[in-house]
Formats: C-alpha cells, sequence, structure tokens
C-alpha cells in the first residue's frame, strides 16, 4: 500500500479525565506527527484487550445507523461493524467494549464550533455529538482524536479493503458483506488513513484479516450490565482474578485469552455452533489422554501471539536502525517455533470424534504451514534460540541466519565474535594482574566489569571507572573496555542490518501464504479456548457437579451455583438454587437479594460461549440479549441520581428487549418514594411483561406480588430467611439464599418478627399479630371471590398447558407410552385448576 500523508493542518484534541474538555494543538498530518497514549498498556492488558484504534461514525438519519472500523495496531486484525442503534448508543458502546480502545477517532463534524475551532475547514455542529459524549463518559481515559471529515469516504475505505484483505476463503464473503455498508467503509478509510499518516503503520497488501462483524449472531450485553455481573472483571479490585473471565481463563495463548474475552462479552447465538463447542468441551473432560495431549500441544506454544509475528511479517519497511532489525529477526525466529509446533498440536487432535476437532485439525494440515516452516528452516540456523535477556539473546539474533547466504554478513559476524574475544580476554588479563575474580555482564550498552562485595577488600584498583553497587555486587567499567564495547556495538549493528536484509526478503516470500497463518492462529485460538473451558468445568466446581448445558427453549436449572463465589475458599458453604422459567412462568418476582438474578445470568454466558456450567442439570433459551438494572448507585461521573440513572437504564431496556432477551432488574424504584417506587415499578413491570422477554424482578415492594397477580406469565419467589436475635450488627433477618415459591410472609409480618426478637410484651405481640392476619385474611377473600382472578387462575392454567404440549411436541424424546402418561399429567392439572375456580 502506498504512503499518502496529507499536508493539511489538523485539530489534535486529547479528551482528558481531569477537564473532560478537549485541549487543542495545531500539528501537520504527517507521519512524524504521533498521537500520546492516554491510557497505559501493561502487557496483561494488551494480552487479554487487544490495542485497536477504533473509527466510528453515526449516521444523521432517525435510524441511528453507527459504523464502527477497529485496528488492533499490534496484531492486524481489522473489524468492520455496523449497526442501527438506539437514543443511548448501547450497542455501539458494546461492540468498543469488545474491541477495547486505546485511541478513538471521529469526524471534526462531531463537534461544536467552539470544539472545533482548530479542525479542518467545513461545517460544524452546533453541538457535540451525543455519541461523543457517551464515547467519552464509557471511556474517560481514553484519547479522542478529530478526524477531516473529507477523510470519511466510503468509496476509499473499499479500495482499502480490496487492497488490503488477505486473500483467504473469506475474503469474497467479506468484500460482499461490506460492500453496501457506508458507515464502516467510511470508517476504514479514516481508520487507514489516519494509521498511514498519524501512526506512521504500513502495511503490504493482502497483509491484514479483515472482517465484517454481524451482530446478528451474537448476544449484545450492555456495558453496565458486564461490569454488574463481573464479567471480565472484579468490581471490587481490578487486579482481582474473580470474574467470570478470571476461571475461565486458563488459556496458553494471547490470541485464546482474546477470543475468550469476547465470547463473553458477546457469546455467540447459533446453536449449531454451541452445541459443537460442547462436543469438543465434553471429548475433553471424558477422554483423558485427548485432553494431557491437547494441554502438552499448547503449552509449546505458550504466550505465543501468532497475531503479532504475522503482522510483524506483512510490514513492509526499510530501515537502517538495528533496534527494529533485531527485533524482527527474533520474530522470525518466534515464527519458526510457531510452525514447528503447530504440527504437534494437529496430531494431538487426529482422530478426534467432534467434528469441530476435525475441522481445526485440517486447516493446522494446510501444505502451506509446511511450505512456510521450510523456508524458514531453508534461512534460519537449526540451534538458533529464542532466549529473553542476555548476551545469548544477542548471539541469537546474530547467529539466526545460516552461513553463506550473504558473504559480507559473514565477515560481520566473524568481526563481532572476535571483538567479543577480546573483551573476554581483557577480563582474564585484568583478573590476573590485580588478583580479582572478575565477571562479565552484558547490558543493553556493552559489557561490564561485576565483583562480589565479598571478593574486595579496601579499594578498586585504579584504571576502573563508573563504580556503582548493585545487589551485593561493584559494577563498573575501563576505558579500554568502553572502547572495546564500542568496536563491538558497531559490528553488532552491521551484523544485524545485514541480517535483516535477509529477514525482509523471506518476509516478502511468507506473505503470499500469510492466509494460512492467520487460519492457524483461529484454529489454535480455538481449540486453546475450548481446553481452558474443560479445564474449568473439572477444576473450578469443588462439589464436583457440571452438566453440560441443553438448549430446549426452556430456562431450567436444577441445583445451580454462582460460578464466581464457589471458587471463593472464604465462602465456606454455598446453597444450590434451582431455576424454571418458560413462557408461561416468564415474568418471576424475586424477594430477596440479587445474587440470585446473578447467578442466572452468569450461568447463561456460561453456556452460550460453550461452556460446562455448575448444575446438577440445566437447560437454556438462546437470548438475542442480556439486559440489566442492577446497580442502585449514584452515577457521579454523568450527574446523575439513582432515581435518574434507574429511569435512563430503565427507558435502554425497554427500547431493547423483546422476546428473546434475559432482563434481569434489581431494586426498582429505591430511589423515590416508597408510593411513586411502586407504581414506576408496576408500569415498568408491564412493559416488559408485553415484550415476552424472560424476566427476573428483585424486589423489596410486597405490593407488586398482588398488583402483578392477575398477568397469567407472573410467578412469585422469595428467598428464605433465618430469625436471629438482633445486635449492632445484626438486624435480626439473616438471608439463606434459598430460592423457595411464592411471596414471602417474611416480608409481610416483618416488623412483627423484629418485635418479637426485641422482647415487646406478650399482649401486645398477640394483638398485633391478631389485627395483621385479620386485616390480611379479609384481603386475601376479597380477592379470591372477584371475577378477576377467576380469570387470571384460569389464563394461567391455559396458558401453562400450552407451553407444556409446546415442550412435549418440540424437544420429548420419551417413548409414546410415556408420553401419554406425561400428558396425562396436563390434563388432570387443568381440571384440578378449573375446579378450583
Amino acid at each position: 500500500m502506498s504512503s499518502r500523508p496529507t499536508t493539511d493542518t489538523t485539530a489534535h484534541r486529547h479528551w482528558t479525565s481531569q477537564s473532560r474538555s478537549y485541549s487543542t494543538d495545531k500539528r501537520p498530518w504527517t507521519a512524524q506527527s504521533r498521537p500520546t497514549t492516554a491510557r497505559p498498556q501493561t502487557a496483561t492488558t494488551i494480552r487479554h484487550e487487544g490495542s485497536y484504534v477504533v473509527a466510528v461514525l453515526e449516521g444523521r438519519g432517525v435510524s441511528r445507523e453507527v459504523g464502527i472500523a477497529a485496528l488492533d495496531k499490534d496484531t492486524g486484525k481489522v473489524m468492520l461493524v455496523q449497526i442501527a442503534d438506539c437514543q443511548t448508543y448501547v450497542k455501539s458502546l458494546h461492540q468498543m467494549h469488545i474491541h477495547s480502545p486505546s485511541l478513538v477517532l471521529i469526524p471534526d463534524t462531531f463537534l461544536s464550533a467552539s470544539d472545533a475551532a482548530l479542525a479542518p475547514s467545513g461545517k460544524r455542529s452546533a453541538s457535540t455529538s451525543l455519541l461523543v459524549e457517551y464515547i467519552g463518559e464509557e471511556f474517560p481515559a481514553v484519547q479522542i482524536d478529530a478526524v477531516g471529515r473529507r477523510y470519511w469516504n466510503d468509496a476509499g475505505g473499499l479500495e482499502f479493503v480490496l487492497q488490503l484483505c488477505v486473500d483467504d476463503d473469506e475474503r469474497a464473503g467479506t468484500v460482499l458483506a461490506v460492500s453496501n455498508k457506508y458507515y464502516a467503509l467510511s470508517a476504514a478509510c479514516a481508520l487507514f488513513k489516519y494509521a498511514e499518516a498519524r501512526l506512521n503503520l504500513r502495511f503490504a497488501a493482502g497483509s491484514l484479516r479483515i472482517r465484517y462483524v454481524p451482530v446478528e449472531g451474537t448476544m449484545m450485553i450492555d456495558p453496565d450490565t458486564a461490569r454488574n455481573l463481573e464479567l471480565v472483571g472484579n468490581m471490587t479490585h481490578k487486579k482481582s482474578s474473580h470474574s467470570l473471565f478470571g476461571i475461565l481463563n486458563h488459556t496458553y495463548t494471547p490470541m485464546a485469552s482474546r477470543l475468550l474475552r469476547v465470547n463473553i462479552l458477546s457469546p455467540i447465538t447459533v446453536q449449531s455452533s454451541i452445541d459443537a463447542r460442547l462436543d469438543v468441551v465434553e471429548e475433553f473432560i471424558n477422554a483423558e489422554d485427548r485432553f494431557t495431549y491437547v494441554r502438552d500441544a499448547l503449552k509449546t506454544l505458550n504466550k505465543m501471539d501468532f497475531d503479532k509475528l504475522i503482522l510483524a511479517s506483512s510490514e513492509a519497511r526499510a530501515t537502517t536502525s538495528s533496534k527494529p532489525a533485531s527485533q524482527r529477526i527474533l520474530q522470525i525466529l518466534n515464527l519458526r517455533n510457531i510452525v514447528r509446533n503447530v504440527p504437534l498440536l494437529k496430531k494431538a487432535l487426529e482422530g478426534s470424534r467432534s467434528q469441530l476437532l476435525r475441522i481445526v485439525c485440517d486447516l493446522l494440515s494446510d501444505e502451506r504451514i509446511d511450505r512456510i516452516e521450510q523456508l524458514v528452516s531453508a534461512h534460519l540456523n537449526e540451534e538458533g534460540g529464542t532466549s529473553k535477556g542476555g548476551l545469548a539473546a544477542v548471539n541469537a539474533r546474530v547467529y539466526a541466519v545460516r552461513a553463506n547466504c550473504n558473504r559480507l554478513l559473514d565477515v560481520a559476524r566473524e568481526t563481532y565474535k572476535e571483538n567479543v574475544g577480546d573483551i573476554y580476554q581483557l577480563n582474564r588479563t585484568l583478573s590476573e594482574e590485580h588478583g580479582l575474580p572478575l565477571t562479565l555482564v552484558y547490558q543493553e550498552t556493552g559489557f561490564i566489569f561485576a565483583l562480589k562485595k565479598s571478593d574486595l577488600d579496601g579499594e578498586l584498583p585504579k584504571g576502573f571507572v563508573n563504580v556503582a553497587m548493585k545487589k551485593g555486587r561493584w559494577m563498573f567499567s575501563s576505558m579500554e573496555l568502553k572502547k572495546m564495547n564500542s568496536r563491538m556495538k558497531d559490528a553488532l549493528d552491521e551484523t544485524l542490518i545485514l541480517s535483516d536484509k535477509i529477514i525482509q526478503d523471506l518476509n516478502a516470500e511468507i506473505i503470499g501464504d500469510i492466509g494460512a497463518l492467520y487460519k492457524a492462529s483461529e484454529a489454535v485460538a480455538l481449540v486453546d479456548m475450548l481446553w481452558s473451558f474443560a479445564h474449568a468445568s473439572i477444576s473450578m466446581i469443588r462439589s464436583d457437579i457440571r452438566f453440560r448445558p441443553e438448549f430446549t427453549g426452556t430456562l431450567a436449572i436444577k441445583s445451580g451455583r454462582h460460578p464466581i463465589l464457589e471458587t471463593l475458599q472464604s465462602v465456606a458453604t454455598l446453597v444450590p438454587n434451582d431455576v424454571y422459567c418458560d413462557d408461561s412462568s416468564s415474568f418471576q418476582i424475586i424477594q430477596g437479594p440479587n445474587t440470585y438474578l446473578r447467578q442466572v445470568g452468569l450461568l447463561t454466558v456460561m453456556a452460550m460461549c460453550g461452556c460446562f456450567v455448575p448444575a446438577e442439570y440445566a437447560s437454556f433459551r438462546i437470548h438475542d440479549s442480556l439486559l440489566s438494572r442492577l446497580s442502585n448507585d449514584d452515577d457521579l461521573e454523568k450527574s446523575l441520581s439513582t432515581f435518574a440513572s434507574e429511569m435512563v437504564t430503565s427507558a435502554m431496556i425497554l427500547g431493547l428487549a423483546a422476546q428473546r432477551s434475559l432482563v434481569l432488574v434489581d431494586e426498582l424504584g429505591r430511589g423515590t418514594s416508597p408510593r411513586e417506587g411502586v407504581g414506576i415499578s408496576h408500569a415498568i413491570a408491564e412493559g416488559l411483561i408485553a415484550l415476552k422477554s424472560f424476566v427476573f424482578f428483585a424486589t423489596h415492594f410486597s405490593e407488586l406480588t398482588k398488583t402483578l397477580a392477575r398477568e397469567p406469565t407472573i410467578v412469585n419467589l422469595h428467598l428464605s430467611v433465618q430469625r436471629s436475635r438482633p445486635t449492632a450488627t445484626n438486624f435480626g433477618l439473616t438471608f439463606q439464599y434459598k430460592i423457595v415459591d411464592g411471596a414471602s410472609e417474611d416480608f409481610s409480618h416483618y416488623g412483627l418478627e423484629l418485635a418479637r426478637l426485641a422482647d415487646l410484651p406478650p399482649d401486645v405481640l398477640v394483638e398485633g399479630k391478631r389485627v395483621a392476619e385479620s386485616l390480611t385474611a379479609l384481603e386475601t377473600r376479597h380477592e379470591e371471590s372477584s371475577q378477576s382472578h377467576k380469570i387470571a387462575i384460569r389464563r394461567k392454567a391455559l396458558l401453562r398447558l400450552r407451553t407444556q404440549l409446546t415442550q412435549a411436541y418440540e424437544y420429548s424424546a420419551l417413548p409414546d407410552r410415556d408420553l401419554l402418561a406425561y400428558i396425562g399429567r396436563f390434563q388432570a392439572d387443568i381440571a384440578k385448576a378449573f375446579m378450583h375456580e
């Protein structure tokens, strides 16, 4: 790809979490101009999340079409997305969380006139785009850069895709999918132009893995839900591994770790694909030899990031500097180790029963991988290693290329060898001359002398310079050693640059087969992730209860456990819970803590990722979205009270929820008065009931169990409590986290129970209980005698019957006689329900 830097002056703006405003800086948009890094990237962060530069473009129409192009500058992966979003841009923010940004690019026209004062000439928005404001709030530490609107061009984006997309069997599908995606292509154009001009990134033709991401095949989980369920990070301690990602991540390769994170944040919704994954996990669990062979094969690829090595091979840039040359030599050595060890994994997968493993085995059998291995082996020495540091690492790079490939390289290496020999001879001479056991330590700047503190009495002899004490050793140099280091460094640099020329030519030959490496990377990542699921399924659950989930359209879990709490050693005993939810009981009111809701959400995500779950039995519906309201704290960053935050989230849920959604709501209406809280909670509940989503609605408003009782899909549940004497730290009722059918009586007469524990006079307690029970009985008789109550019972019975018959028809595998008996029980149940009218 040819470089086309512009000479226009553009505004370079930094969104800072401290000032919450843009700072402006006039800079030419050239290859020398680089943006600062807004968020420090640790090795762990990059391994798990990637380092994406994300370009975002929003259409101005009513439909709120948003195009996203994301480039992982470390691995060369490019993802294109186009979605029709809602007014809170939840879907767009979800995609940005999946492709975690280190830098966000937006059109300069998305800024207000005051913010865009230094931007290139063009039309200005009256106010900063709402989407930009949401991005700034969601990613406060990420830099946002404005790019001239003329660079957002769909034709230019398609040209980049056609030129850079790797030539593999998915290329045609990618081109076809994006050809009519105006906003995604426009974002791609701005992204690649920015990468060229500002990041100085250029890629060879046909070297990038560009994919269009269809949002229809995955479950949408809004960012707040991901945080509150602790899907990829612990809310209390950021470095803690107590998250769903932490307990499932036993991967060996960085690609698998990134794939796991993406799958947890966006589980797949294609049942055949989920079942294929579960087949693999089941085979790993049941076949100990297969599990062990695959583990041993993956260990040989431990911490090897295929994608980064592929990108290094595809970058076309000449250099006269030894540092990038040294890095590329190391990368080609690592690439050699990969193509040599991939056959070990292929051998470990041979003879697999599951179809998915057989497909992976075929991908790893690609003859192009063998061709790459032969090319690399023909140019590199067999004994060349990839030591992490010191002189051994330098020598690995110096002697990486075989002899006789370049006469000048052979001469330079001989000179380097002689210089190193002279330095060691100097060390021996000085040791004998001064009677000291001197040793040599190699550092980035060259060799220095070292001497244990215990080996020196008095002072060092004259002639030594730069003396310093480090870790119990004297470290020092001499003028003669410095001169030798200089000569050695010159020979080393010449050796590395000459070796790099051969490596560059080798990369040019490899580039034609780079598609096979991308396929191998995806295949290894998938196997690694599924092996990690198997490992987690075996070791995560101390009770040895694990079950392969089924997908029947009904949510039915027997003795399910909270997967994160299960791993905490501090939790002595966890109470397993049953869950049952179908079309006839789709709205479940729970009185008690929200642990039950979180457990339902986490187990659903695990199952849809293709992992076994901690339960004796588990059946799930495949959901298109997981939405929740689980936090009741004020949002200080957005200046929202608890009530305002509740209403914003509720509006988002009502706008996105559909029949295939799973909705978790906890303590709605707490941020306002009790009367208004009940009314608003009731209204929102009715809206969710009409949408026919699966809803778990935890509330402290016992009134809802009565106001919603006439709805046929309502089920009342509560978490059992244990009474105890009130103390300074215990209010008298302790939740046992065991789910029980029906509304809680403990909540009905909560005050009377506490009064009893507080030792009020017996006659007061007796009279209070008599009045409370009389009023409750009177209300119950009135409700049961009403015509609307009878109609509600009939509707519930009929809806239940229809749901049971549908399930029996679609999923039953019972013999005919057993099936007739099963259906006969339905008839008895419906007759009983109508008799009680």
